[in-house]
């Protein structure tokens, strides 16, 4: 077995890497960046080495540096993880020509199936069913409408060498199926330096389904069931689920021996993905094989038993499988939920900065966290946006979405901002709780962006009867202070007004053995918590069921989170509560006169100078953060009267980079 191994790669999924090395015994090398040199897998590897400033072309994808890094430190092999140099064959050759193991499949393997007209071919081939389409290039737009006149619209239209959700139309008409061809032609060219496109049959109301495969060097391959990848937003995976809730077990065992076929026919050895596309009569079609890890792997692990980075070290090392395919079995539900520095009430835009706060819920029989961050540390504006990936385990579904809830309930980050709500609020919807989704629920549910307003609480009583008696526990407290002036002691009274969304709400708050009893609209709310004021998790029960709310205070004023609803609650005197329409309502500032930045990045570049008169709709500015440029436009006609920020600055959230001339 290897002695020493190092990781290409960084946070999340190279502590994960460091965790399964260390249970076997192998000392690990991490690599890092300047941005990164404080992270967590620098501090959890027994080795690290720079490899350069923080831009990734710079470093993490630098293969002289990382080989370089094995030579100065005796690593005998590398796990790539996942992004980065995962799946670049070159990196796989360096790595050979160095006497260096490479833990995953070969560059042969990486090099077929990270050609989707290759792979396709390929799996036609093993007989694996295919998504009918053209898979030879296409020349131009006018040879796109042609071909797809053939095949029958909706069509999509993909790039060769494309993923992430880039190069990627859907075409309903011959108009959308030329402009689809060069727009994503244009996007492929640019992000991946190739702009071959091919068309296939776009398949309506598709569900994205995987299949985990392992394979060895001995010629063995087994299929570890699948994964419901459907709910994504933009082509991008939010949660993951396995088993599926729409398969039986007729389809995963075909779709299961059709992924150990393509891996069979290409030679594959390591862990690997073959990713289906399903339709509403379970009829599934080879989408794209991932030649590497998935970020998703922990759901497989929990109801399979089987940790698939120690699978990948042993059969890099030269070892059999250990597993056949009778070992495979299904034991309970897992869901993974991805944990995001990014804001879902402004469009997902990402979040940088300090994490001032960050507290996971603990790891025990039932929940999972596989994180690359910790409280103090940095959110860097170089690398994906990803705090952590969050998993819950349960006998069945609904037992494993009832854990997520509550985790996702009791993981408070401050300091930079978080889609945990966005994610809670997936776990109380509908369409989720009952399965029916597809690939285009979150766009179907949230067409215009996601609001607070989308997320009514299910119970209003809960916010009430919290804030109540975490108000009532705080004026019991300074009541209790000594020295008091005697005669003149503080008395707390039992009646108050809640004040929620503008409405108030009368409630009764006595003490009770353990907290307080809360009468509100006619009935008892029995709030028992050891709470503290200044805590910012509120955990206890509410008539004997388990309740946890995050409190945030300001001023006179709580804000709390439960199931992804958020509520400004203040709790006053009936006496407060009878003036509160005569308080004045203060006016939002008018900001129409400057162009503020939407998050925190890099100023790339700006399209206007001062004095000049730009109309509605034309580009302003372009701002870059965690891998994603946002292109600013005007929203009116204007004259750009004053310039803040130059190229190459960095902006916080609501800098304002220009100014327009008034009226």
């Amino acid at each position: 077995m290897f002695e020493k191994i190092l990781i290409a790669n960084r946070g999340e999924i190279a502590c994960r890497v460091i965790k399964s090395a260390r249970k076997m015994g192998i000392r690990t090398v991490a690599v890092y960046s300047d941005a990164d040199r404080k992270a967590l897998h620098v501090q959890m590897a027994d080795e690290a080495v720079r490899i350069g400033p923080p831009p990734s072309t710079q470093s993490y994808l630098m293969i002289d540096r990382i080989i370089q890094a094995c030579r100065d430190t005796g690593a005998q092999a590398v796990h790539p993880g996942y992004g980065f140099l995962s799946e670049n064959p070159e990196f796989c050759k360096a790595l050979d020509a160095a006497g260096i193991v490479f833990i995953g499949p070969g560059s042969r393997a990486i090099q077929a199936m990270g050609d989707k007209i290759t792979s396709k071919e390929l799996a036609d081939k093993a007989g694996v069913n295919t998504i009918p389409g053209y898979s030879d290039v296409l020349r131009n737009g006018d040879h796109a409408v042609e071909i797809a006149r053939k095949i029958g619209y909706p069509v999509m239209l993909k790039a060769t060498a494309g993923g992430g959700g880039k190069g990627m139309r859907i075409a309903h008409d011959d108009a959308e199926c030329r402009e689809g061809f060069e727009r994503a032609s244009n996007e492929a060219r640019s992000s991946f330096g190739d702009d071959r496109m091919f068309v296939e049959k776009f398949i309506e109301q598709p569900r994205h389904i995987e299949i985990q495969v392992i394979a060895d060097t001995h010629g063995n391959v087994v299929y570890l069931n699948e994964r419901e990848c459907s709910l994504q937003r933009r082509h991008q995976k939010v949660i993951e689920e396995a088993p599926s809730p729409f398969l039986d077990a007729a389809t995963r065992k075909a779709m299961g021996e059709q992924a150990v076929a393509l891996a069979a026919a290409v030679g594959y050895r390591s862990a690997g993905t073959v990713e289906f596309i399903v339709d509403a009569e379970r009829n599934f079609y080879f989408l794209e094989m991932n030649t590497r890890l998935q970020v998703e792997h922990p759901v497989t692990e929990l109801i399979t038993g089987f940790d698939l980075v120690e699978l990948m070290i042993r059969v890099a090392d030269g070892e059999e499988l250990p597993i056949s395919q009778s070992d495979v079995g299904i034991n309970g539900w897992a869901i993974e939920s991805r944990v995001y520095a990014e804001d879902p009430f402004r469009g997902f835009l990402p979040s940088v900065g300090r994490l001032v706060y960050y507290r996971p819920p603990e790891d025990d029989a039932n929940v999972r966290v596989d994180t690359g961050v910790f409280e103090g540390g940095e959110v860097s504006m170089y690398y994906d946006p990803m705090i952590a990936k969050l998993v819950t385990y349960g006998a069945d579904r609904e037992e494993a979405i009832g854990h997520m809830r509550s985790a996702l309930d009791r993981f408070i980050i401050r300091g930079v901002t978080s889609n945990l709500s966005f994610l809670s609020s997936l776990m109380v919807h509908p369409r989720y709780v009952s399965g029916d989704i597809n690939t285009n629920t979150i766009a179907e549910e949230y067409p215009d962006g996601f609001h607070p307003a989308d997320v009514p609480h299910h119970d209003p009583s809960i916010f009430i009867s919290v804030a109540a008696s975490m108000l009532r526990g705080h004026r019991d407290r300074a009541a209790r202070i000594d020295g008091q002036l005697g005669g003149h002691e503080r008395r707390v009274r039992d009646d108050w007004v809640v004040l929620m969304n503008g409405d108030q709400h009368p409630v009764s708050v006595v003490a009770a053995e353990g907290g307080y009893d809360v009468q509100y609209s006619g009935r008892i709310y029995a709030v028992r918590s050891q709470w503290q004021f200044g805590q910012l998790l509120f955990s206890g029960t509410i008539n004997g069921e388990a309740v946890y709310v995050q409190v945030e205070r300001d001023e006179q004023t709580f804000r709390l989170f439960h199931a992804g609803s958020q509520a400004d609650v203040r709790v006053v005197t009936p006496r407060v509560a009878e003036f509160m329409h005569y308080m004045p309502v203060k006016e939002a500032p008018d900001l129409s006169g400057f162009l503020l930045s939407p998050m925190p990045g890099l100023l790339v570049s700006l399209a206007v100078s001062e004095g000049q008169a730009v109309h509605a709709g034309e580009e302003l500015a372009v701002i870059e953060a965690m891998k994603m440029e946002n292109t600013l436009l005007a929203e009116r006609d204007c004259v750009v009267s004053k310039l803040n920020y130059q190229p190459g600055d960095s902006l916080a959230v609501d800098d304002p980079i220009m100014e327009f001339e008034q009226g």
